[in-house]
């Protein structure tokens, strides 16, 4: 006997003459468009055309802090790139939200929680919204974040509420919207406290019903939504071409969505609705099942999968509470990890022998929050309050009480052993230390630590405020306690944690040395430093390599260069240049040279001072193409990103491309390296790699690539 299927709508009559609608989508936490709830939700308007005496009609979410997720990004991830078939998808939401439309009396959307994608184009095809102010409440059409664009209704509706310029912003950014923010711009028609959300619904309906005496004001009402928006000419030329101009600006064309979008508020906002919403569907078809959206759909259900992984597999271990922290070392890292705790509720005392590092650290924290402030992130009580939670000393005995200690000082493996022999009697027995090396061996220094057990790596990237990557690097005698701990704590924070197994370089680093070496080797050969950064930032890095070497420093990027090199020796490609820079004083950015110069402020700028460092140093000159460049920096990534895969780094192949995502900038709508690999098919990259094995083995295929390609298969398994 087949089991019933639990029904994701409920309807009742309040009074006889409202009608309640309630989705609560059984067994998940989130209710999203699916078929099936589409299928639900058809029936439902048939049902409530049938009622045409109501007064009007109330929808809501049962699932508290939650009203409509959006669609079910599953079934959209399988969609194939065929316009007539995502048109036929499309269709069906369209015809949904214009029925809801045209009910024959007022209609609410009661919201709470999360409003986003469909179920905002939904809200939308409603006379009113309502949104209560409770504080996971956010209305937004992030489609252009997964590669799309709303493709039901929402880039004409929402022009016709807001405006071209407002509804532009909002879509093409992706970014959502508070309550508050909402009822300001004219969103929702009120932001109240949740308690009264279903109460103030009511009685909008009782004021707007048919029989009230402002009944034609929702009928005003649908008639202005279905009207062109009414630009000028001159409006519309101006309007958009600023727009698209901010669009580039950000994009530099590489993701399609956000212009899509723009193009659709354009060509659709002065026809009437039905017709601008026909110019919506052409922008839409072209990107469902593209290898971009594909790719960020990846990546998002990427992201998702990290924010749930407790980082120890299925091994039932509990993490620590994590009451209070202690941070050594009060200089840029330390500083932008304690601001990290402390913005997030969490008591911090900062450490440093050196006051001035310390005043120095506290302003970096002061400067980080005001920035917060400023930018509406943060209100002046909320800085104030994270600010209380911050101490300082410059004794060790400071970190007594503290859960977590997390230490950053100097690159230096020698000076980090010194300072945990120190605190081998000032932690409690149940502490846990966390250093922020970037490369230095976790087994090697928890030698120095007394309860290895409880020591692990906790590598933040620079700037910390903005980096989202923490790596926790598990050494060999590191618990599973203080894994989950650690990662618990990333979370806690905002970061999202990727665990990582020890070896030099880690995740990010190890893969990243390949990529700045073979730049170096490139510029020995006669590669050109500009055309070599315009080959990655056309392929789509946020920053060429030459640039990424003068942001962090030339003498940290030689000793980092130095470990990662010696540990990798079989496919390291010693050069000269960054030793020479170093010697003539070149450090970087900070120091005002490196690669370029960045005297009186600037950006960086060609440097005739340069090339006679470089000469010293080319082993041949000669024109290399923009093509060969990009396969020299990226081919690398692959086949040492292919090792760490085989060697049991990480625990699979979207920890590696989230690791170098987030934390270097790889572009997102490639899905990452080993994804971008999979696109290529790996028997191409293998032909690829060919004309440059002889270079040594860093362009030699792995064992794991060689089979995979044998197999036609890829680095992540087939999608079901």
């Amino acid at each position: 006997m087949s089991q019933s299927v639990q029904p994701a709508l409920g309807l009742e009559l309040l009074d006889g003459n409202i009608a309640l609608v309630t989705i609560d989508q059984p067994g998940s936490r989130a209710n999203t468009l699916g078929q099936a709830v589409l299928a639900e939700l058809e029936a439902m308007v048939v049902r409530l055309r049938q009622h045409s005496d109501l007064r009007g009609l109330i929808f809501r979410s049962g699932k508290p802090g939650m009203f409509i997720a959006g669609a079910d990004l599953r079934e959209l991830s399988r969609a194939p790139q065929d316009p007539e078939a995502a048109r036929q998808l499309v269709q069906r939401g369209l015809d949904l939200i214009a029925a809801f439309e045209a009910l024959p009396y007022p209609t609410v959307a009661a919201i709470e929680g999360a409003c986003m994608g469909g179920g905002l184009e939904l809200a939308l095809g409603l006379d009113y919204r309502l949104a209560s102010t409770h504080p996971k409440t956010e209305l937004g059409l992030p489609e252009t974040k997964i590669g799309l664009i709303p493709g039901w209704g929402g880039t004409q509706r929402l022009t016709r509420l807001l405006g071209p310029s407002l509804a532009a912003e909002m879509i093409c950014t992706g970014e959502a919207v508070k309550a508050e923010r909402a009822r300001q711009i004219g969103l929702v028609f009120d932001a109240v406290p949740s308690e009264r959300l279903y109460d103030e619904a009511r009685r909008l309906l009782e004021e707007v019903g048919p029989a009230s005496r402002r009944a034609d004001e929702w009928k005003t009402l649908r008639k202005r939504k279905q009207q062109p928006v009414g630009l000028s000419e001159e409006q519309l030329s101006f309007t958009f071409a600023v727009a698209r101009a901010q669009i580039l600006a950000k994009t530099r064309g590489q993701y399609p969505a956000p212009l899509a979008a723009l193009e659709a508020i354009a060509q659709g906002c002065n026809l009437p609705l039905e017709e601008g919403i026909k110019k919506e569907t052409e922008q839409f078809v072209r990107l469902v099942g593209s290898p971009i959206s594909r790719n960020l759909i990846a990546v998002f259900f990427m992201t998702q999968r990290l924010q749930k992984d407790p980082g120890v597999g299925n091994v039932a271990v509990q993490p620590k509470t994590v009451q209070q922290v202690g941070v050594l070392g009060a200089g840029m890292m330390g500083s932008g990890i304690a601001l990290a705790h402390v913005r997030r509720g969490i008591p911090t005392v900062m450490l440093d022998k050196v006051p001035a590092a310390l005043e120095k650290g506290v302003n970096n924290i002061i400067k980080g929050l005001q920035g917060r402030v400023a930018a509406g992130r943060m209100s002046s009580e909320e800085a104030a309050g994270a600010l209380a939670r911050l101490s300082t000393s410059m004794t060790l005995n400071a970190l007594a009480d503290r859960d977590v200690v997390i230490e950053a000082i100097t690159e230096n493996e020698e000076m980090k052993v010194h300072v945990y022999r120190q605190l081998h009697n000032v932690l409690g027995p149940d502490a846990i230390l966390a250093s922020n090396t970037s490369a230095i061996s976790i087994t090697r220094m928890a030698q120095a630590v007394k309860r290895p057990e409880n020591f692990a790596g906790m590598h933040f990237f620079n700037p910390v405020d903005r980096m989202q990557l923490v790596e926790v690097v598990r050494g060999d005698q590191t618990s599973d306690e203080t894994v989950a701990t650690l990662v618990a704590l990333a979370k806690r924070i905002g970061k999202t944690p990727i665990v990582v197994r020890d070896c030099p370089g880690f995740l990010v680093n190890r893969i990243l040395f390949p990529y700045l070496n073979e730049s170096l080797v490139l510029l020995q050969e006669g590669a050109n430093p500009r055309a070599i950064d315009k080959a990655a930032t056309a392929f789509g890095m946020p920053m060429g390599p030459i640039t990424l070497y003068d942001l962090v420093g030339l003498d940290t990027s030689l000793h980092a260069g130095n470990v990662i090199n010696t540990a990798f020796a079989d496919r390291a490609a010693p050069t000269r240049i960054l030793a020479e820079l170093v010697a003539a004083g070149r450090l970087g950015q900070e120091y005002g040279a490196g690669f370029y110069s960045y005297a009186k402020g600037s950006r960086g700028v060609d440097d005739p001072a340069l090339e006679p460092i470089l000469a010293k140093c080319r082993t041949e000159q000669r024109q290399i193409s923009n093509e060969e460049i990009t396969d020299r920096l990226f081919l690398p990534m692959v086949t040492e990103a292919s090792r760490v895969l085989s060697e049991g780094i990480v625990r699979e192949p979207g920890d590696v491309d989230m690791g170098l995502i987030l934390g270097i900038g790889f572009p997102a709508f490639r899905g990452g390296i080993l994804r971008w690999a999979d696109s290529l098919g790996l028997a191409n990259v293998l032909e690829k790699l060919r004309p440059y094995e002889r270079l040594g083995a860093r362009f030699h295929p792995t064992e794991q690539m060689r089979k995979l390609a044998a197999e036609g298969k890829g680095f992540y398994p087939p999608e079901p």
